[in-house]
C-alpha cells in the first residue's frame, strides 16, 4: 500500500500539484486551493494539532498516511510530515482506503 501512495505522491509532485511542509500547506489551505491534506504517522503532536486546526478552519479534508517522514523522503526527495494536494483527482486517489481525521472548528475556540 505504501508503494501505491508513494507513487501517487511522486506523480502529484511532478505535475506541480503538491504543497510540501507546514507553511506551504497553510498557504494553499487559506487560498482555497487544497483538495486534501495528508500527514505522516510520526509528525509531532504540536504539528498535528496545528494542521487539524487549519484544515477545520478552511474545510479541507485531512488524512493520515500509513508512512513515516522517511518514507515520504523516499518519494519526494525531501523529508516532510505534511503535504497538501491541490488536484482533486490526485487527492481522491491518494485518500482511497485512508480514514479521514475529523475536526470541528468549534473545538479549537476557547
Amino acid at each position: 500500500m505504501n508503494n501505491n501512495k508513494t507513487g501517487m505522491i511522486t506523480i502529484c509532485k511532478k505535475a506541480g500539484k503538491l504543497a510540501v511542509g507546514m507553511d506551504m500547506v497553510k498557504k494553499v489551505c487559506r487560498e482555497g486551493a487544497a483538495a486534501a491534506v495528508f500527514i505522516t504517522t510520526d509528525i509531532s503532536e504540536k504539528s498535528f494539532k496545528e494542521v487539524r486546526y487549519i484544515c477545520a478552519r478552511n474545510s479541507v479534508k485531512l488524512y493520515r498516511l500509513e508512512m513515516t517522514m522517511d518514507d515520504m523522503w523516499y518519494g519526494l526527495g525531501k523529508r516532510a510530515g505534511i503535504i497538501a494536494m491541490t488536484d482533486h483527482g490526485f487527492a481522491k486517489s491518494c485518500a482511497k482506503g485512508l480514514e479521514q481525521i475529523e475536526a470541528d472548528p468549534g473545538e479549537f475556540e476557547s
